[in-house]
C-alpha cells in the first residue's frame, strides 16, 4: 500500500470518526473529494472543545497530521539566511531572519502564537489566522493542554480569569515540526495606539524571549503580533519588534541561537528588511 493510499485511508477514517464524535455534525453528507473531506476534517476540529478523544482515534490524527505537515515542506533553520548573510549590517544580524511564509512548517524550538484570551484557539471553522492555523495542524491535544492550563490558572485566580496581555503560556507542538508553541494575548487596538499599548506590544516580545530563555530554547519564530484583526499598524508593530527584540539582545548576548520574524504579507516582509538594513 503507497503511502498515498494510507493517508487517503486515515483522512476517511477520521472525517467519519470526527463526524461521529461532534454528534451535532454526525448525520452531515462527507465529500466525495479528497479537498472536501480535508475542510470537514479540519472543520470539525477547529468547532470541537476540549475533551477525551479515543486514543486508536488519536494515532490515526497524528499519522495524518504528521504525514499533512511534512507535504508541505518542513524548513529547517539551516535553510533560513540570517539578515547578516542577506546584507544586513544589524549589530544581531547574524541572529535574526526574516522569514515569509506558513509559521507551522518551521523547525525550531518555538514558534509564537497569537493567542486570544482564552487562550483555546479558533473556533471558527476553517479561519485563515495563525491560531486556527497552528491547532489544526498541531492536532487537538494542543487545545486539551490549553484548557488544562487555562483551568489549573482559573483554580488558583477565579473562574473568570483570561491570559492577560502579554502574559505568555507554553504549550508542547504535538504534530508540528517545532519543538513548542509560545501562546500570547497582543494588545487591541480600539480607536488610537496609546503609549499602553506600545508598550504591551514591547512586552510580548519581550517576555516570550524570557520565557525561551527560562525553558532553554534557544531558537524562536515569532508572528506578527497584534496586526491583521487587532488593529495594530504593521510599519509600528514591526518598529516595535525589531527595537525590543534588540534591546533584548544587547541585556542578552549569549540568549538565543536565533530569532526569526516570520511575515505573511508582502507589506510585513519590507517593514523588517527596512528595519534590519
Amino acid at each position: 500500500m503507497t503511502e498515498k493510499t494510507e493517508q487517503n485511508n486515515r483522512l476517511d477514517y477520521l472525517v467519519e470518526a470526527f463526524k461521529e464524535d461532534s454528534v451535532e455534525y454526525r448525520d452531515m453528507p462527507t465529500p466525495d473529494g479528497a479537498d472536501g473531506k480535508r475542510r470537514l476534517l479540519r472543520s470539525l476540529m477547529n468547532i470541537r472543545m476540549p475533551r477525551h478523544m479515543d486514543e486508536e482515534i488519536l494515532k490515526v490524527q497524528d499519522l495524518y497530521l504528521m504525514e499533512r505537515n511534512a507535504e508541505k515542506g518542513i524548513v529547517r533553520l539551516e535553510e533560513i539566511p540570517t539578515v547578516k548573510e542577506k546584507g544586513s549590517t544589524h549589530r544581531y544580524g547574524d541572529i535574526i531572519s526574516i522569514w515569509q511564509g506558513d509559521i507551522t512548517r518551521l523547525e525550531c524550538d518555538a514558534i509564537v502564537n497569537a493567542a486570544n484570551s482564552e487562550m483555546l484557539g479558533c473556533f471558527v471553522p476553517m479561519h485563515t489566522c495563525i491560531d486556527n492555523c497552528i491547532h489544526t495542524y498541531a492536532g487537538i491535544q494542543l487545545r486539551q493542554e490549553c484548557a488544562r492550563q487555562m483551568a489549573a490558572l482559573r483554580t488558583k485566580y477565579g473562574q473568570s480569569y483570561e491570559q492577560p496581555t502579554a502574559v505568555p503560556m507554553l504549550t508542547d507542538a504535538y504534530n508540528l515540526p517545532a519543538k513548542k508553541i509560545v501562546h500570547i494575548v497582543g494588545p487591541i487596538v480600539q480607536t488610537a495606539v496609546t503609549d499602553n499599548l506600545k508598550s504591551d506590544l514591547a512586552d510580548c516580545y519581550r517576555n516570550t524571549l524570557e520565557m525561551c530563555k527560562e525553558a532553554g530554547l534557544r531558537s524562536v519564530a515569532f508572528c506578527c503580533i497584534s496586526t491583521g484583526v487587532f488593529r495594530f499598524p504593521n510599519e509600528l508593530a514591526s518598529g516595535i519588534a525589531v527595537d525590543t527584540v534588540t534591546q533584548w539582545l544587547e541585556a542578552n548576548p549569549e540568549g538565543m541561537d536565533r530569532i526569526i520574524f516570520n511575515v505573511f504579507k508582502d507589506e510585513d516582509r519590507r517593514y523588517y528588511e527596512q528595519r534590519l538594513s
